[in-house]
């Protein structure tokens, strides 16, 4: 595959994870206002949503380390990802939150 089409691939999977997290960020917001407003009885009604869309979020962070594996690999860089580079890759991501 040529790298401009790999480079373009890589590109729309970022924004579309970066899409989805927002939306996703959106609804877990209004969800968090929503059980404010309702009291503690709703989270037994919407506290299986909430926990739905913070796993939405996950996945979302292990979709963005596998990216920056490809693109790493893609570089020439022969080495894996060292735990502490994941973590730190990881406390980005949850800082953009």
């Amino acid at each position: 595959m040529p790298d401009k089409k790999l480079d373009k691939l890589i590109q729309q999977s970022i924004d579309n994870i970066e899409s989805d997290r927002a939306v996703t960020n959106k609804l877990l917001t209004d969800l968090v206002l929503y059980m404010a407003k309702t009291g503690d009885s709703s989270h037994q009604t919407v506290g299986n949503i909430a926990a739905q869309y913070v796993e939405t979020l996950q996945r979302s962070n292990e979709q963005l380390v596998k990216l920056a594996a490809l693109v790493q690999k893609k570089e020439g860089v022969s080495k894996g990802m060292s735990a502490m580079e994941r973590d730190g890759l990881f406390d980005i991501i949850r800082e953009e939150k």
